[in-house]
């Protein structure tokens, strides 16, 4: 009888162990029981699972500004649908942002097919105008382009996007300053200078092509002597408060040839008075 409660009692007293011992496995293997673990594991894994940072979206070129579809109606309807036929002209035109070169109080209109105000007595040009010069001019990539009367800075961007070789002359020295602060700004490479563009620019040249965005009384000698042989001059003349008749002038074997392209109306060509 003592011998079977011996052996009851040990029985008890291994199976109170075992339970124990299976108690604590238990409570090892369930995360509540580590509360420093716990944290650890709650504080490193968003470091273990966090991807690498992503990169970031790339910079919107200065172009690139929303107003795209917008000037693509502009130039299907008003550029195009007007007779110019040159795609990298018609592709300048859809890119270059018309509404950052004309004054803040314009910019509701910058789409509009007609010249605006932008200070000093001048004015940027007409849409279908600029495709139209831009056309006539024929300009190549690499080859050498002077632009007399930079105004806003519009018409260097179209022709920047043409040939990375513009040069343009503006006499008045605020829209001087402002047209190459916006070309700088927005990534075009033009170089501007403030003088009388009637002189042109002799150090640069002889130029391929030459445009004149005023229109003086008659076709400038200096510019034609400045422009290269099979180069292009467009440019309007006629008398100051009137209509003029828009020329394309070519080079050919020392002497122009012009042509009588259309009427236009141009603010007339500013002269350094002395």
């Amino acid at each position: 009888m003592s011998i079977q409660k011996d052996a009851l009692s040990r029985l008890v007293s291994l199976f109170a162990a075992l339970s124990l011992i299976l108690a604590a496995c238990g409570d090892a293997e369930n995360p509540r029981a580590e509360p420093t673990n716990a944290r650890s594991r709650i504080t490193a894994a968003p470091q273990e699972a966090s991807p690498a940072p992503a990169a970031s979206p790339e910079e919107p070129a200065p172009t690139d500004d929303g107003m795209r579809p917008t000037r693509e109606v502009l130039v299907e309807r008003d550029v195009k649908g007007l007779g110019v036929k040159d795609e990298r002209v018609l592709e300048a035109m859809r890119d270059v942002p018309r509404h950052l070169f004309v004054p803040e109080e314009q910019r509701s209109r910058a789409y509009e097919n007609r010249p605006l105000p932008i200070g000093f007595g001048q004015t940027i040009s007409q849409p279908y105008i600029v495709g139209l010069m831009s056309e006539l001019l024929d300009v190549q990539p690499g080859e050498k382009v002077l632009e007399i009367g930079t105004g806003s800075g519009y018409q260097a961007a179209i022709l920047a996007e043409l040939t990375d070789k513009v040069w343009s002359i503006e006499i008045i020295p605020e829209l001087a300053s402002r047209s190459r602060s916006t070309l700088r700004r927005l990534g075009y490479d033009v170089t501007v200078r403030q003088a009388d563009g009637y002189l042109g620019w002799p150090e640069n040249g002889p130029y391929d092509g030459i445009i004149v965005t005023a229109a003086p009384d008659h076709i400038p000698q200096p510019l034609v002597q400045q422009l290269a042989e099979g180069g292009t001059m467009v440019l309007p003349v006629g008398a100051p408060g009137s209509y003029q008749t828009l020329w394309r002038v070519t080079k050919r074997n020392g002497q122009t040839v012009s042509e009588n392209i259309t009427d236009v109306a141009f603010v007339p060509l500013v002269r350094n008075r002395r």
